[in-house]
């Protein structure tokens, strides 16, 4: 009897020990999935906070924000340290007033009192010119009013004939000149003054307030007036050897449009269009698709659909993308970093002749090859949907490797150039004209400012006075001269 009791004992003991293992087993298998979620959440934390560390330490140097963007915390610009002497430099053209043989205004001066004996002097006692001061300065401001009259004569048939109004006068008794319109267009785009701000200068300088809307109507008219010459610049575009384009988001109407720029040393040409990718690049205001030469950008992915052209990538950044990734300590960005800017001096002293762009591809390649090993592909975690998501060194690597040429082709072809800075600098006005009048109130006004700002851009470039050439084009007077 008691050994029947001890058996079965021992099986309640058994079954207990089991029952208890199974909920080990069971609370185990739980701890294991909560272990593997929190090593995933911890992981994406991790990420998350390099991410987070990344975006705080972008500034100019690192990233494609703008000076601007770092407010006082921007490091000051120390001069470089130069053995030089100070002041002008040797060989050093000044660029001081010189006399003038024609001068305006001619007021004379003599002695009154002879300093020997204090007799008295007159102007005819002059005997020649001691020496002469000119003073440069503004004149008297005042509006020149020129009245048009139309007079009536009669033939000897007894008809009587009125004159017609000179070609650019309208029916209405007062107006303002071109001259005038000029000016307002100018400060508006160059300068950057909204209309309310020309209104005041003018009725400060001259007495005569300037009504905005008539300064809008400047801008409008030459808007109509510059349509053939802006047709001039873009053929002369699509022909030119190399494009750089480039856009920036611009508020228009309550709404964010894009300004879109194509260009080159000699030419500026802008227009706005609701979108920044495809639907912009290929639309009719678009002259990107008729260029078949080289293109200029900044690796933005709609840029790659014109198959028509050349592509060349701004290494200016790339550079700053690297730069971030040197932050962060990677080592194949420091190698493609020296590289590049290596490659960029030795161009700048030399042609690189063909023969030479094997050895200078296997170097790219290798470096390639290192930054593959650093920046290993992303793994797909279960049950999560999407594309995966990848580290931005792995993004930048595969972006260099698959436009190998568009990197490397301004070291191996003449004329090319290493960076997209010129369309940076055409776009830079707009970020001024934001920052003063904060957006364009109209879709129209944005145009306007596009197709003005291309054309003042291209006279300055050209060497051309930008005021003298809007006159001429309010004067009908203009004449293009292709560089």
């Amino acid at each position: 009897m008691n050994l029947e009791n001890e058996i079965l004992t021992l099986k309640t003991l058994v079954s207990n020990l089991l029952e208890r293992v199974s909920q080990l087993e069971a609370e185990n298998a739980e701890l294991r999935l909560e272990n593997i979620a929190l090593r995933n959440e911890n992981t994406a934390l991790k990420n998350e906070n390099i991410e987070l560390k990344v975006k705080l330490a972008k500034n100019s140097n690192n990233s494609h924000k703008p000076p601007s963007s770092e407010g006082y915390s921007k490091k000051p610009a120390f001069p470089k340290v130069s053995t030089s002497k100070v002041g002008g430099q040797v060989g050093h053209k000044g660029q001081t007033l010189q006399l003038t043989t024609t001068p305006d205004v001619l007021v004379k001066h003599y002695a009154k009192t002879c300093t020997s004996c204090s007799n008295k002097l007159s102007e005819s006692d002059v005997i020649k010119i001691g020496s002469s001061h000119q003073v440069f300065d503004l004149p008297t401001q005042k509006l020149l009013i020129t009245e048009h009259q139309l007079l009536v004569s009669q033939c000897t048939c007894g008809c009587q004939n009125k004159a017609s109004l000179p070609v650019g006068l309208s029916a209405s008794p007062v107006q303002y000149g071109s001259n005038i319109k000029a000016l307002a267009v100018y400060l508006n785009t160059d300068f950057k003054l909204p209309f309310q701000k020309i209104s005041t200068l003018f009725g400060d300088l001259y007495g005569y307030d300037f009504n905005p809307s008539t300064a809008f109507s400047a801008n409008e008219q030459a808007y109509q007036k510059l349509e053939p010459i802006e047709n001039q610049i873009k053929q002369a575009l699509t022909e030119a050897k190399v494009v750089h384009a480039d856009e920036t988001g611009v508020r228009c109407q309550g709404t964010l449009q894009w300004l879109h720029v194509a260009c080159n040393t000699l030419y500026s040409y802008f227009f706005v269009h609701a979108k920044r990718g495809k639907l912009a690049i290929e639309s009719e205001k678009s002259i990107l698709q008729d260029c078949k030469n080289y293109i200029m950008h900044d690796c933005w992915a709609s840029y790659f659909g014109l198959d028509q052209a050349t592509h060349l990538i701004c290494n200016a950044h790339i550079v700053r993308e690297l730069q971030a990734l040197i932050e962060t300590d990677s080592i194949w960005a420091s190698l493609m970093q020296k590289y590049l800017l290596n490659l960029y001096d030795i161009s700048n002293q030399l042609a690189l002749t063909q023969e030479l762009l094997p050895k200078y591809v296997q170097e790219f390649h290798q470096i390639c090859q290192q930054g593959f090993l650093e920046e290993p592909p992303p793994i797909k975690t279960v049950g999560k949907k999407g594309r995966i998501k990848k580290s931005k060194g792995r993004n930048l690597l595969e972006r260099l490797s698959e436009n190998q040429d568009a990197v490397l082709s301004f070291a191996f072809h003449q004329d090319l150039p290493f960076t997209n800075n010129q369309a940076e600098r055409d776009l830079r006005p707009v970020k001024t004209k934001q920052k003063v009048s904060a957006c364009f109130r109209t879709i129209a006004g944005a145009n306007h400012y596009a197709r003005i700002q291309g054309f003042i851009s291209t006279v300055r470039k050209q060497g051309l006075n930008p005021f003298q050439q809007l006159q001429s084009v309010f004067l009908n007077q203009f004449a293009w001269k292709t560089c």
